[in-house]
């Protein structure tokens, strides 16, 4: 085990969040802790950045100690109090000083570092199968090569990649502050991604906590342990419906599997039939992760990688919601600098949570009691009070403020992004969802159930009785809707937004935890309307799939804010029969017993089988150790390869199966999910001509498969043939192994002159062109 690197990536964090902390002071001074648990998102943003933009000159060291440089300046200048310079003595501002709030939140890094490091040292490895490993340490390695930004593709040689790679930055970025290989740093920085995820939880849900629930710790732990620990209600239901009665456990059995991705078998499986992956496929035709799941899981992905910044953004419509309207200065600066550069960042980290970014914006906006308009015009403002035409078109004006207010940020944030967006991100459009593609309330309660529950008993308990006839009758409305219109998700979300929307608007005592509330219902509803038309899956696979990890984190944090506010309210209940304390701890103990089943069975099978698809042996976090294990034929020939300096350029069989080689007599195809993935690619940076089917995804079938055609040629042509395809892609070393053999049947290059053998073991023949081309 490198518990030597473990405590050198510890230091590492603690200083970028010491420097990023002071930064956050300024940014959240009107906050209670001033940005606890937001020094290391602060920081990566800031080194992040500069990194990004200096790397599209010269990536590499220059680029890290750019970041590292404006980090430093700004958390000087940041730590300085104004006032005091202005008397001319040098004293640090109070927010930057230790405090107890700060040293809780990095107890709370380390225990949440900790157990993710324990997690992958057990299985560490960068396995394909079972989630897109190869992608992530692929691009981990293409940035270790790269000379300038963005990297080249390692699956499509010759043209830079268009995936959203910032996470990948920062993880390489870290790599080279702590002198760490890749190979180690990927699991490193997965542990200090999910740290920070938590910690940013527990600092947020304190700070909102703080003022309403009357609790900075019940709200920052709860709210840790709902982002980090909790998972969706499957777990829970299937150990319950083991439990039932004969008959209605059969007709509960086909109820659920009817309307959810599970068989009966899944449905009636207890605790001797559990797999960490179930929980994570119900809602037929997409993917429903949660925090926990995605990390045992272990890909290092662009979706988790990028929500420690969504609550950074969330963080900041914080302020803007809680500073005063008449500091108009600083709700500028926070709406129109400090969101769209973070969105700026975000884009190229994490694209699909750029628009919750702006969503969270006009939601604080919308949602806060200060009028929206003088953050735009002090005089428009100044003029619609002089024609003001009653509640509800004061209302509506405040709601279109709030939007041109979103607008004019995101306009801000897509000139920062456009670089990102003209190249890798583009290519994107939106889509109607038909009617049966939508969710069944079965399956969108299997996932959202225990957050749906904790919200309505807290926001109907913050209205008072008469309040809530209203709303009802709209939840009321909502339903026939449900009924009408194959729309279920109007009866999860629909309640959570009418009712969440009415207590902010009026005076109940409801604070920011119901704006998250509100942000992650109408993510909720979005996704059962329309969907982003791609070809890296099958329909809205995706839409759902990158939204709802953001759908949870939001709620989590709320959902630590109102867990222990439901418990300690006493200001007259509005639930019939809750007015018992008793009774409110009990369904919160509910909620958390609902939740928790997960995390222990699949922390239990996790360390109990004591090694994954990759591991074996004693705990180690290096990613690529399961090479040399299982697939020693192959071993050394990467490690060639990965020994090559520079970019040259691979010729390789292309991954074009979904899935490893069907069996029977028909020839087995490299497969998306298995160790044919273009490996030798996947595991070094040196980009092949055509490596992964995802490319379609990226670049488009035609494309892709244009290039496929040629690699099939080149393997399997004329010598004439061959040549052309190596001089057309530039091609410096041909790689023959068991995926091309598989894939061509017996291959040899015994007529093509330009090939000579350069390294040769039983199972890897790997070529180099000899005069290859210069550029």
């Amino acid at each position: 085990m490198e518990y030597g690197l473990v405590l050198r990536w510890l230091v590492a964090y603690a200083v970028l969040a010491g420097l990023g902390r002071a930064v956050a002071t300024r940014l959240f001074s009107t906050l209670p802790g001033r940005g606890v648990g937001f020094g290391l998102p602060t920081a990566l943003v800031v080194v992040g950045t500069t990194a990004y933009w200096v790397g599209q000159a010269t990536f590499g060291l220059p680029a890290l100690a750019a970041g590292v440089v404006v980090l430093v300046a700004l958390g000087v200048v940041a730590s300085l109090d104004v006032g005091a310079l202005r008397d001319r003595r040098l004293r640090l501002s109070a927010g930057v000083r230790p405090d107890r709030r700060t040293a809780e939140a990095a107890a709370v890094f380390v225990v949440a570092f900790g157990v993710l490091v324990a997690v992958r040292a057990v299985d560490p490895a960068v396995y394909p199968v079972g989630g897109e490993k190869f992608l992530d340490f692929g691009l981990l390695k293409a940035l270790d090569r790269a000379e300038t930004l963005p990297p080249e593709d390692m699956w499509f040689a010759g043209e830079p990649v268009r995936y959203y790679y910032g996470g990948h930055l920062l993880t390489a970025l870290l790599a080279d502050l702590t002198a760490t290989p890749t190979r180690y740093a990927y699991n490193l920085s997965l542990a200090g991604f999910y740290a920070m995820l938590v910690t940013a939880a527990y600092g947020l849900a304190g700070a909102v906590g703080r003022e309403h629930a009357g609790s900075w710790r019940a709200a920052g732990l709860a709210a840790a342990f709902f982002v980090g620990v909790a998972s969706n209600l499957v777990t829970a239901g299937r150990l319950l419906v083991g439990r039932l009665p004969g008959s209605f456990r059969a007709d509960v059995i086909r109820t659920v599997a009817a309307r959810t991705r599970y068989s009966t078998d899944a449905v009636a499986g207890g605790v001797d039939t559990f797999s960490y992956w179930t929980a994570s496929r119900v809602i037929p035709g997409t993917i429903n992760e949660f925090p926990l799941f995605a990390w045992l899981n272990g890909d290092l992905h662009a979706h988790m990688m990028g929500m420690p910044f969504l609550l950074l953004a969330a963080a900041l419509a914080f302020a803007i919601y809680r500073t005063p309207a008449g500091d108009l200065s600083r709700r500028r600066r926070l709406a129109f600098v400090a969101v769209p550069l973070l969105a700026g960042f975000q884009t190229v980290v994490d694209t699909w949570s750029v628009p919750s970014v702006f969503g969270l914006l006009f939601l604080a906006v919308a949602l806060g009691p200060a009028d929206p308009w003088p953050l735009l015009s002090r005089r428009l403002a100044a003029w619609r009070r002089t024609r003001s035409a009653g509640p509800l078109v004061d209302e509506l004006g405040h709601l279109g403020g709030a939007l041109a207010v979103a607008g004019v940020a995101g306009v801000f944030g897509a000139v920062l992004s456009l670089p990102f967006l003209l190249g890798a991100g583009s290519g994107r459009e939106v889509a109607l969802l038909g009617a049966a593609e939508r969710s069944s309330l079965p399956a969108l309660l299997l996932v959202h159930g225990a957050f749906v529950v904790v919200f309505l008993a807290y926001l109907l308990d913050r209205l008072s009785v008469d309040r809530v006839v209203a709303p009802l009758v709209g939840v009321g409305a909502l339903g026939l809707l449900a009924a009408t219109a194959n729309l279920a998700v109007v009866l999860v979300s629909g309640p959570l937004l009418v009712l969440g929307w009415a207590a902010c608007r009026t005076d109940r005592p409801v604070g920011f935890e119901t704006v998250l509330i509100v942000a992650g219902a109408g993510l909720v509803g979005l996704v059962e309307l329309v969907y982003v038309v791609e070809q890296a899956g099958p329909l809205r696979m995706n839409t759902v799939f990158k939204t709802y990890m953001q759908v949870w984190v939001l709620w989590g944090v709320a959902a630590g804010v109102a867990v222990p506010a439901f418990v300690r309210w006493a200001g007259g209940a509005s639930i019939p029969g809750l007015r018992s304390r008793w009774l409110r701890a009990g369904l919160a103990v509910a909620v958390v017993a609902a939740t928790v089943p997960y995390a222990g069975l699949a922390f239990s099978a996790h360390f109990g089988a004591g090694a994954g698809a990759g591991a074996g042996g004693d705990p180690t976090l290096d990613a690529t150790a399961f090479v040399e294990r299982e697939h020693p034929d192959e071993a050394a020939a990467i490690a060639y390869v990965d020994a090559l300096p520079g970019r040259p350029t691979l010729l390789s069989a292309p991954a074009t199966g979904r899935y490893p080689g069907p069996g029977g007599d028909a020839p087995a195809q490299p497969g998306m999910y298995g160790w044919e993935s273009s490996p030798a690619a996947s595991l070094t940076g040196v980009p092949t001509v055509a490596g992964w089917h995802h490319e379609v995804g990226y670049r488009g079938r035609e494309p892709y498969l244009s290039r496929v055609r040629d690699v099939d040629d080149a393997y399997t042509g004329s010598p004439e043939r061959t040549v052309e395809v190596l001089e057309a892609y530039g091609v410096d070393y041909v790689w023959v192994g068991p995926a091309e053999r598989a894939r061509y049947g017996s291959v040899t290059f015994e007529s093509v002159d330009r090939l000579t053998p350069v390294f040769e073991t039983d199972a890897v023949t790997i070529y180099r062109v000899k005069e290859p081309r210069v550029d």
